[in-house]
Formats: structure tokens, C-alpha cells, sequence
């Protein structure tokens, strides 16, 4: 009795637990299909959620390429190739940037040189991974268009407003020392782009030393004039940077945001009425004024030796004028292997 009651109860086991695996191996493939989906989990973070990529932006032309690639959605394209999404949060000027990256609030940001630069040299660990753009024409020291201030030297003792730590600083610099002039030899009020155009409008600065799309906008208004720009003087590299131990954890994710900035470039080259449809609002202009703008810039991610040597020479000018706290190894800042090797290069128009 005891026996047959026994080996009821083990049938009974067996039915259970046979029923137990069923349901459990055709609720997931077993074992390479498991074992994948596994793998994939893990490039997600283990629960399912992506790699995410924060991003600090700036809403000028100076940067239009990586703008066209969030808006025509390269970004989330090549993004999503490696498992990532991303955030992105906009300020109004470099040290901005530099301020939400210390604060680790951002992964990457894109800027131009000096305040990459600036970054570096006070203690952040970043690293410069590609180009955005370059312009001599895109950065100009502007006056009222009335101002009887014919040439730089007739800057000397006059009121002179521009982003302290900003890219303008160095252009004012160099264009000064050409006059056997510096810094001090002006007077120099700290003011952002808006505020910038503000002053000059009031005609509370005597000069402004101010970007795209201002430059554009001031000139085609009326309000003022260019009196010199970077033409021959500084190439005005924009470019991204990541901090350096999120780069070294997603090598990949640096390379697809690489790939979407330069799909971005590409489109603003081959359709540039699209793409300036695209992202003409978000620097408050007019997709007319835009294409414009775009004439005074060359569009790509790849970092020439030109281009490293136009940093290198932003990082000695900065030192040797105090703006650093500390010396800046270009060549420790800069890494070109997050770039593809066939990177194109495309010129505005």
C-alpha cells in the first residue's frame, strides 16, 4: 500500500515539474537565444535601459552640424546602434559647458578651443575627440555701424565688451599684439552674446568681439559692422569634447556621436535648404540667413594637424597670458582615434 502510494505521489512530482519546465523553456529560447539576449541585456545595463549620453549644447550656428544631427535624429540613429539614447540640455557659452561637465551633470559638451582648453587646465579630465567646425570669417570684433573707430589701434582706451574665457578673448588678443597692443590696453567688460548685442545696440560698449549668428544679424540689421575678423589670424576650431573616463568606458558610443555629427556636416554640404529648415529656429534666424551664415564655415569631425596645431597655439597664447591655472599638453587633450578614417570634410555654402 505504502509502495504504491509512493510511487504515486513521485508521478505526480514528476508531472509537475515536467509541466514546471515546459512553461519555463517556452518562455525563453534555450540556451544560444538566452544566452544573447542575456549578452544584450548587459550592454543595457543589466534591466533593459540603454547607455545614456548627456549632452551640454550651445544654439549657435558655430555648431550647426552636431544641431542638425539631434534634430534630423542621426543622433538617436547612430546612438541606438550601440544600445544608448541620450539627454540634452543647452547653455549660452562655453565656460557654461565646462561649468556643467565639472559638475557632472553632462558626458560631453562641444565648445570652441579655449574654453576646451580652459577646461583641461583646471583640473577637469577631458579629452578633445573631434572637430565640429572651423571659421575664420565666423568671429569678429563688431562696432556701431556710426563709430568713427576706423582700425584696432583706435581701440586703444575704448570700452570693449566679449565672453571672458571665450574663444573672442584670444581673437582680440592677437588682433591687439599685431598693433603692439594687449588686453590691458582696453577697457574690457565681461558680457554674454545677448548681452553683447544689447550694449552695442545702447551704445553703452564702444566694441563687441562676438560670433555667429550675431555677426550676420548685426551686419544685415544695420546696427554695426565687422572692423576685423580672423581671416589669417586664428581658424576658430569648435569641438567636442567628452570627459575623458566616459569616453574610455563607451569608445563606441564616442564614435557613433562622431558618426552623427559627421552625418549632420554631410547634410548641411547636399541639402542645405533642409537642413537649414531644420535647425534655423533654434538660433532664432531665418533659414535664408542661415545658409548665410554657413558660407563662413567648413563642417566636419575630423581633426587635421592644422586643426591640433590651431589648439596648440590657443593653449600657449592662454598660458602665457594667465588665462590657465595650469599648463595644457595638447597632445595629452586631443585623441583623433574616436574619429572614423573616413571622415569628409564639407564647406558651408
Amino acid at each position: 500500500m505504502r509502495s504504491r502510494f509512493a510511487a504515486s505521489i513521485t508521478r505526480i512530482i514528476a508531472v509537475i515539474l515536467a509541466g514546471v519546465m515546459s512553461v519555463a523553456l517556452a518562455g525563453c529560447a534555450w540556451p544560444s537565444e538566452y544566452i544573447a539576449d542575456a549578452g544584450s541585456k548587459a550592454l543595457r545595463g543589466g534591466n533593459g535601459d540603454t547607455t545614456t549620453l548627456r549632452i551640454a549644447a550651445q544654439p549657435y550656428p558655430l555648431y550647426s552640424d552636431v544641431w542638425v544631427a539631434h534634430e534630423l535624429g542621426y543622433l538617436k540613429d547612430e546612438l541606438a546602434k550601440e544600445h544608448a539614447s541620450y539627454t540634452w540640455d543647452s547653455f549660452k557659452s562655453g565656460p557654461l559647458v565646462n561649468e556643467a561637465m565639472a559638475a557632472g551633470n553632462d558626458d560631453v559638451g562641444y565648445a570652441a578651443d579655449l574654453p576646451a582648453v580652459i577646461a583641461k587646465s583646471t583640473g577637469q579630465d577631458v579629452t578633445i575627440v573631434s572637430n565640429v567646425a572651423y571659421g575664420e570669417k565666423a568671429l569678429a570684433i563688431m562696432v556701431p555701424k556710426d563709430s568713427t573707430i576706423r582700425s584696432v589701434s583706435d581701440l586703444r582706451g575704448k570700452k570693449v565688451g566679449y565672453a571672458t574665457g571665450s574663444y573672442a578673448q584670444h581673437l582680440l588678443a592677437l588682433l591687439l599684439a599685431k598693433q603692439g597692443m594687449t588686453l590691458n590696453d582696453v577697457d574690457t567688460a565681461n558680457l554674454s552674446a545677448e548681452d553683447q548685442v544689447a550694449a552695442i545696440q545702447a551704445h553703452n560698449v564702444d566694441a563687441i568681439v562676438i560670433w555667429e549668428q550675431y555677426v550676420t544679424k548685426l551686419e544685415t540689421e544695420g546696427t554695426a559692422r565687422v572692423l576685423a575678423d580672423g581671416t589669417g589670424v586664428k581658424r576658430g576650431n569648435m569641438v567636442s569634447y567628452f570627459t575623458t573616463s566616459y569616453a574610455k568606458a563607451h569608445p563606441n558610443i564616442v564614435r557613433a556621436y562622431n558618426r552623427a555629427v559627421q552625418r549632420g556636416a554631410d547634410a548641411i554640404a547636399k541639402d542645405p535648404d533642409k537642413a537649414a529648415d531644420a535647425v534655423a529656429k533654434d538660433f532664432g534666424v531665418s533659414a535664408g540667413m542661415l545658409r548665410k551664415i554657413w558660407k563662413h564655415f567648413t563642417f566636419t569631425t575630423e581633426l587635421k594637424p592644422e586643426d591640433i596645431a590651431a589648439i596648440r597655439e590657443v593653449a600657449d597664447f592662454a598660458w602665457r597670458n594667465g588665462i590657465l591655472k595650469s599648463e595644457v599638453d595638447v597632445d595629452k587633450l586631443v585623441d583623433t582615434s574616436y574619429t572614423n578614417t573616413t571622415t569628409n570634410t564639407t564647406k558651408g555654402r
